[in-house]
């Protein structure tokens, strides 16, 4: 089959069928390679990435994932700082 299988199991997230720059929680989690519980408590603690929500549904903008990625990026141990 193509890039879009739509026979996947229910542990798998599909992509979505429209090109959107918006990602699902589970989808930003796997974007970023962090779980997605690790983004929910993120959003209650804070200093993760920003948030929006369409409704109901918590929605992620690649470009908001992108920004909180690069404001992590480090050269080296020395560098890093507690946030």
């Amino acid at each position: 089959m193509g890039a879009r299988d739509l026979t996947a199991s229910k542990n798998e997230v599909s992509i979505p069928s429209i090109e959107s720059p918006f990602y699902s929680a589970e989808e930003a989690a796997l974007y970023l390679r962090i779980s997605r519980r690790s983004l929910e408590h993120f959003r209650c603690d804070g200093g993760g990435p920003a948030y929006r929500k369409h409704g109901g549904t918590i929605v992620y903008h690649v470009d908001d994932l992108e920004r909180w990625s690069a404001a992590r990026r480090y050269n080296s141990t020395s560098e890093k700082s507690d946030k």
